[in-house]
């Protein structure tokens, strides 16, 4: 696909949107993500867009540069812009004004309840991300039993993130995964 208008202003409404809905941050919108460009638009295969997840969360900086990815795959450079600043700006819009009267009432029961009511909503999403990325990434048996091991070894011994990215990436150069 190239970068014509069209284009550009289908992932700027689509992103824009996504910022919006995103409770909890940014990972709660990636299985819509994920629905969009994989089993809607077919913009990309599910192998493609776990790879793109996985590059996301290995490079420096916010970890939801997987819009950026997106973005660029669909309509390069101009995409990559357009997605990252649909993603972004209108979120960052909203909490700059609710910020100024969420401190206001922060003694307040309703925003209390708001508070209370949001972080389940915000777990859920969560689950929801991990579900869809393990479904996109665990292609074989042997990727499938990576991500176990990576969760229950992660859950159970709290070891640094970075042994279990060495550890699949040499299962990965070995041709394992």
């Amino acid at each position: 696909m190239k970068a014509d208008g069209g284009t550009l202003a289908l992932l700027a409404g689509y992103f824009a949107l996504m910022s919006l809905l995103a409770f909890g941050g940014g990972y709660a919108a990636v299985p819509d993500m994920h629905r969009l460009a994989v089993e809607v638009m077919h913009w990309m295969s599910d192998r493609q867009f776990a790879d793109m997840f996985a590059i996301a969360q290995v490079t420096p900086g916010p970890n939801i540069m997987i819009v950026t990815l997106i973005g660029y795959h669909v309509a390069g450079l101009p995409g990559a812009v357009v997605t990252t600043l649909a993603m972004c700006g209108p979120s960052c819009v909203v909490a700059y004004f609710v910020s100024k009267i969420w401190q206001r009432f922060k003694e307040a029961r309703w925003r209390v309840a708001i508070q209370a009511g949001l972080a389940p909503i915000a777990i859920g999403l969560f689950g929801a991300t991990a579900i869809v990325i393990t479904r996109a990434s665990a292609q074989n048996w042997v990727a499938l039993a990576v991500t176990v091991v990576t969760a229950a070894v992660t859950y159970k011994l709290r070891l640094n993130p970075l042994w279990i990215f060495a550890a699949a990436a040499l299962l990965g150069l070995f041709g394992a995964i």
